[in-house]
């Protein structure tokens, strides 16, 4: 089952709205996935610097005092913003690997959420509702974001488990459906030198796009070689640092439906999803068709589409 949703606002007078509007789609979608539920937020861009998402199961413990730990092992400033089990980190750009490598050693109990300089996911096992509650998402404002509430069917149900997955700079994707031939891509990837730190395989989605792109392909040639790399049967949704992007295999069999107005794009697994936006009485709603690839921008056109051959 599983049930994603996406909002990319063209209209930044909604952008202070935009937590809001994604917790309500979300918690909508609740009876397609109880089981853990994730939202990506892309806010404010820390310039020079990178956001470090982080999570620990025992944050009184892990998150005390780490930004002054890191501080004493890395260069330049530390910050840090704790939301529940999870605490936003902000360190300088080129000290991201370093401050990676660190946290190993010091909270080995920390796992890296996300990265990036306007990107923060939030996850966590139970219902969208309780998740968007701990972590005050209806509060976030931002450009766009996208969610994922989670019926597991391929690995446990757990924190690391959950959608969305964050394996290249401000890019993470969501996923519904099951991929087939994830094992062998995943040895692959690994092989190549592409992190992954679990079994899940909507993980070695994200991972393979984040390996086509650091080799030349735009997004959208990375979407459209999944097409023919990737068995089984999916709907993507990718998150970048200026917009989202959508796939679903050629039979897409999973439920999909997309909204346009001149206010924002919107995604849902069901129409249900977007019913209470603004001005979705007058959208232009449709089934994304098969093997196509569609994307929207902030630093291009208004919006894209690419029919895969």
């Amino acid at each position: 089952m599983c049930g994603i949703v996406g909002l990319f606002l063209k209209d930044t007078s909604l952008e202070p709205q935009l937590g809001d509007m994604l917790t309500d789609m979300l918690i909508t979608m609740t009876d397609r996935g109880p089981d853990s539920a994730g939202i990506a937020i892309y806010g404010e861009e820390t310039t020079g610097n990178a956001k470090l998402t982080v999570q620990s199961d025992t944050p009184d413990v892990d998150l005390d005092k780490l930004d002054n730990d890191l501080r004493k092992r890395i260069k330049g400033k530390v910050s840090m913003a704790i939301k529940d089990t999870h605490a936003v980190l902000s360190i300088q750009a080129d000290q991201v690997a370093a401050a990676r490598e660190i946290l190993g050693e010091i909270r080995p109990g920390v796992r890296v959420m996300s990265h990036g300089s306007t990107l923060e996911i939030y996850k966590e096992v139970g219902l969208p509702k309780n998740v968007a509650d701990r972590f005050d998402i209806r509060k976030m404002s931002g450009t766009h974001g996208i969610g994922h509430t989670r019926m597991a069917t391929e690995s446990a149900v757990t924190t690391m488990g959950a959608h969305p997955f964050n394996t290249g700079i401000d890019q993470c994707l969501v996923h519904n459906g099951s991929l087939s031939n994830h094992n062998s891509l995943r040895r692959k990837l690994r092989r190549l030198g592409v992190h992954i730190e679990t079994e899940n395989d909507t993980e070695v989605g994200a991972a393979y796009l984040t390996w086509k792109m650091q080799t030349g392909a735009t997004l959208g040639e990375a979407l459209t070689s999944s097409l023919d790399d990737l068995d089984g049967f999916f709907t993507f949704v990718v998150g970048t640092k200026d917009g989202f992007g959508v796939v679903r295999d050629p039979i897409a069999c999973k439920p999909a439906v997309m909204a346009e107005t001149d206010q924002y794009v919107a995604f849902g697994s069901e129409y249900r999803a977007l019913v209470n936006l603004p001005g979705i009485e007058t959208a232009k709603v449709w089934e994304p068709e098969p093997a196509t690839v569609y994307f929207w921008s902030h630093n291009a056109a208004p919006t894209a589409q690419e029919k895969a051959a």
